[in-house]
Formats: C-alpha cells, sequence, structure tokens
C-alpha cells in the first residue's frame, strides 16, 4: 500500500461535451514523450496530491448536492406530497439529485474500493438492499434505514415514472414494496429528516475521511480499472433491467460520467508510466502504453456519443448476452453493447482493461488477489 501524509444542458450538448472533454484532457495533459526521470517515491507523491484534490472537488459537489436535495424537500403540513402542488419541490429535488449522482459517478471509481462501506450505503441498488435484508424488505421506504442512498431516494421521487418493464422485475423480489410518494406529514419528514439527512451524513463522512493518508494507489488503480471492466456489465443490465439509475432512466448518463471521472484520475498516473521506457520489450513500454489507453478513452467517448439522451437503448425482448443473435446485435442497444465489448473486453488484446492492466504491471502494482 501506497501511503503519504495528510439550468442542465441538452442531452447533444452533454455528448459533444463529453467526447471533447475525453481527447481535450489526452491532448492537453501529458503527453507520451518519456520527461526526466524521477523516483518513484516522488511521482507517487504527486500522484496522491492530486488524486486528493481532483477527488476533493467531487466529493464537496456530492455533498453540497445532497444537502440541497434534503433542503428542497417539502414538508406539507396535514397531508404528503402531492405531484401538482409540490410540483416546483420535486423538481427542485430531481435537480438536486442528478447532481449528486454526477459527482459520485465521477469519483465511484478510485473511491469505492478504498471505502466499501460509504459506497454500499450511497450507491447500492434496490436489488442489493433487499437481498441483504433477506427478504424481509423495507416497510419503511423514507427514514435511514433498511434501503438507503441515492437510487432509494430516485425511486421515490421518480415512482410515478418508472418503467414498467422496472416494476415488473422488481415485483418478483423477496422484500419487494411498491414505490410511492410519501403519503402522509410524518413519511414527508422522515425522507427530508432522515432518508435525505444520511445522504448527506454519508457524503459528509466520506469528506471527513478523504485525507492523503487513505489513499492506496494500487488499490485505486486498480479501482478504475474494475469500472473500465464493469463497463459492459452496466449497460447488460439493462437487458435484466438491473441497470443503476433504472427510475430516471438516466444510466447512459452514469456512464458517461463514469468515463469523464476516470480519465482525469488516471492522468495522474500517466507521468510516471510513461518514464518506464522499455526500448527493447514493446509490452513493457509505458510511454506506448499510455498511448493506447489514451484512445481507448477516446474510443469508448465516441462510442457513448452515438447514443442520444440520458437512457440506455432499450433492449429487445430475445437479449442474450450470452449468446446474442445478430440481429439482436443490429439493434441500438446490441450495437451500444458490441462497441463497449470491443472497447473493454480484459481478454482482447489493446482494449482499455488490457493496457491498464499492463500498465498497472508496468508500474509493479500487485495483482488484486496479491494486494
Amino acid at each position: 500500500m501506497y501511503l503519504t501524509e495528510e439550468p442542465m444542458p441538452g442531452p447533444c450538448a452533454v455528448l459533444a461535451v463529453l467526447a471533447v472533454s475525453v481527447i481535450a484532457s489526452s491532448a492537453c495533459s501529458s503527453d507520451d514523450t518519456p520527461v526526466p526521470s524521477k523516483s518513484d517515491q516522488a511521482y507517487e507523491q504527486d500522484i496522491v496530491n492530486g488524486m486528493h484534490e481532483s477527488l476533493l472537488t467531487d466529493i464537496d459537489a456530492l455533498h453540497a448536492a445532497a444537502q440541497a436535495l434534503e433542503d428542497a424537500a417539502p414538508e406539507p403540513s396535514g397531508r404528503g406530497w402531492d405531484a401538482a402542488e409540490d410540483k416546483q419541490a420535486i423538481a427542485a429535488m430531481k435537480a438536486a439529485w442528478i447532481d449528486a449522482r454526477t459527482a459520485y459517478e465521477h469519483v465511484e471509481g478510485a473511491l469505492a474500493p478504498l471505502f466499501p462501506d460509504i459506497d454500499a450505503s450511497i450507491d447500492a441498488r434496490y436489488d442489493d438492499f433487499l437481498t441483504k435484508l433477506r427478504g424481509k424488505g423495507d416497510d419503511n421506504p423514507f427514514d435511514d434505514k433498511g434501503v438507503t442512498g441515492l437510487h432509494a431516494a430516485e425511486r421515490i421521487l421518480w415512482a410515478d415514472a418508472i418503467p414498467a418493464r422496472i416494476a415488473e422485475f422488481e415485483s418478483a423480489l423477496p422484500g419487494y414494496k411498491a414505490a410511492r410518494l410519501p403519503a402522509n406529514e410524518q413519511e414527508a419528514a422522515a425522507f427530508k429528516h432522515a432518508l435525505c439527512a444520511k445522504i448527506v451524513a454519508d457524503a459528509a463522512l466520506l469528506r471527513a475521511q478523504w485525507k492523503p493518508t487513505r489513499i492506496d494507489l494500487p488499490g485505486s488503480f486498480q479501482g478504475l480499472i474494475s469500472l473500465m471492466n464493469e463497463q459492459l456489465e452496466k449497460v447488460n443490465k439493462a437487458a435484466s433491467n438491473e441497470e443503476e439509475s433504472r427510475y430516471s432512466q438516466r444510466t447512459m448518463a452514469d456512464i458517461r460520467d463514469n468515463l469523464a471521472g476516470t480519465v482525469p484520475i488516471y492522468e495522474l498516473f500517466a507521468p510516471w508510466l510513461i518514464s518506464k521506457t522499455n526500448a527493447k520489450d514493446a509490452a513493457k513500454d509505458g510511454a506506448k502504453t499510455h498511448r493506447k489507453i489514451r484512445q481507448g478513452f477516446d474510443t469508448l467517448a465516441k462510442v457513448y456519443a452515438t447514443v442520444n439522451g440520458d437512457a440506455i437503448p432499450e433492449p429487445p425482448e430475445t437479449w442474450s448476452a450470452e449468446e446474442p443473435s445478430e440481429q439482436d446485435l443490429r439493434t441500438k442497444f446490441g450495437t451500444l453493447y458490441r462497441s463497449v465489448q470491443e472497447a473493454v473486453d480484459p481478454t482482447e488484446a489493446g482494449s482499455i482493461v488490457d493496457e491498464m492492466n499492463n500498465a498497472a504491471d508496468i508500474l509493479g502494482f500487485p495483482k488484486p488477489q496479491d494486494q
């Protein structure tokens, strides 16, 4: 372990910004020209300092958005929420939720391995919580017990807009309760002062614990690799209705945010990787590996930019991840699936995950089972 001391743009604009930002990050950050070598310890210190400051920005954004969500939650006297009467408050809560979700997806890859308990509390899906509850379910979805976090709040905020296929999938889960708005004054108060307050508290705890001494460089780099490796899984889960932001239909936005957050953190490792030149063995040449990783990020950003809007294309009913038919692969969902598979498949030489695993070896990071 390497330790040291302490109004949303429209979908088309978001797609353009993502593609340009990933490519621009590659062009403007460290190039692949070997730089005067420093000691490994000096490179490690630079990365730790850079990670701390970079991720702190998103952690602060997460906390601010979570607080905005809590602040916007209405407490009607003598009643629960009304979709018409509380329309403005619900819109404000949804906007704050999107801000919080965006911030967390930016930092998920690097932070989830370091803070697994906070990650589970703030980011686990409804079905994950029900599995942990062993079929008992959560009779009070508005408090800070049982099902919590961003998806718990999302499930309530978008209760009247959940796709039928999602509701059908969840209804078969042991302990399932239908999503709904707070029905009375007590439930509205619980949503604000319990469920939302816990999200704020989790973000604050993450903020308090995010210190340079907690940064494990091998673990963080492996977290980035895992997040890229999971891009295909995140796409495929849409076919089984287990996708992440399934109620708001923003899973495609989540995936784009994962990539947008991974690139700048990876770039902190780039100077160290580039310094590891090896003229005799191209497979162990850091500069060449770095160049391939950059190309992979650019390719994936362009793939994501081909999808309009924030939702993943709806998969065909006959979809099979194990043996997708050629007809299904020609659908919008199938095209996305195949493109992401080609970009991240760890068994495919030259894929992002393959090259990032190679980079980890070049940097001397232990394999996950050896850590």
